[in-house]
C-alpha cells in the first residue's frame, strides 16, 4: 500500500500537538512560579509565562498564513514532562532543593521544544513557508533563551543550596546518632555500674554472716 502521507501533513500535525503543548505551559508556569523559593528563579518562570503566551499567538498565526484551522492533538511528551513536573511539587517540601527539581523539569519541556520547534523550522522551509518559519524561528530563540537562564540559575548558586542543605540534613542525622550513641554508653556504664554495687552488697551480706 503506498504511503499517501506527505509532509505538509506532517507538519500540521506537529503544529497542533505543539499548540496543545504551549496552551498546558500556560497552567503550568505559575504553579511551578508559586513553589519557587528563589526570587529569581519566580521570576524566570513569570517572564517565560509571557513568552509562552506569544508562543501560542504566533502559532494561531501559523495556521491562519496555512489555511489550516488551529486545531490541538494532544501532545503526549510535554504532558508527561508537566506531569512530573506537577508530581515533583506535590511530593517535596518548598526549599532550594525543590528549586532545583523545577529547574530541572523546566529544561525538559525547554529541551523538548527546542527539538520540536527546530524540526518544525526546518519543515516550513522546505515546505516554502519562509514566512511561517520566521515566526518559529523567533519562538526557538526565546526557547534556547530561556533554558540557558535555567541553567545560569541552577550554576550561580542554586545546585550549590541544594547540594549544602541536603549535606546539613546528614550532618544533623550523623549528629543524632552521635548522641544517641553516647546515651546509650551512658546508660550501659550506669547500668554495669548498678551491678557491681548489688554484687559487692552481697558478698558484704555473706561475710556478715560467717
Amino acid at each position: 500500500m503506498p504511503d499517501t502521507t506527505t509532509l505538509r501533513d506532517l507538519f500540521i500535525d506537529e503544529l497542533r500537538d505543539i499548540l496543545h503543548g504551549e496552551r498546558q505551559l500556560l497552567k503550568a508556569l505559575p504553579k511551578m512560579a508559586k513553589a519557587a523559593s528563589s526570587p529569581d528563579l519566580r521570576q524566570a518562570l513569570q517572564s517565560h509565562l509571557t513568552e509562552t503566551e506569544e508562543h501560542v499567538a504566533r502559532l494561531e498565526q501559523a495556521f491562519d498564513l496555512l489555511n489550516e484551522p488551529a486545531k490541538t492533538k494532544v501532545c503526549a511528551g510535554l504532558q508527561g514532562i508537566i506531569e512530573e513536573g506537577s508530581e515533583a511539587i506535590k511530593e517535596h517540601e518548598k526549599g532550594v532543593a525543590l528549586d532545583a527539581g523545577i529547574i530541572a523539569g523546566g529544561q525538559r519541556a525547554e529541551h523538548y521544544e527546542m527539538a520540536v520547534y527546530g524540526t518544525l523550522m526546518a519543515w516550513a522551509k522546505a515546505l516554502g513557508h519562509d514566512d511561517v518559519a520566521a515566526l518559529l524561528s523567533d519562538t526557538l530563540e526565546e526557547e534556547k533563551a530561556a533554558d540557558e537562564k535555567l541553567s545560569e540559575l541552577a550554576e550561580a548558586g542554586i545546585n550549590e543550596a541544594a547540594a549544602s542543605s541536603r549535606s546539613g540534613d546528614a550532618d544533623d542525622d550523623d549528629d543524632q546518632r552521635d548522641e544517641d550513641d553516647d546515651t546509650g554508653r551512658e546508660m550501659a556504664t550506669s547500668s554495669a555500674k548498678g551491678r557491681d554495687k548489688t554484687a559487692k552488697s552481697k558478698k558484704s551480706k555473706v561475710r556478715s554472716q560467717k
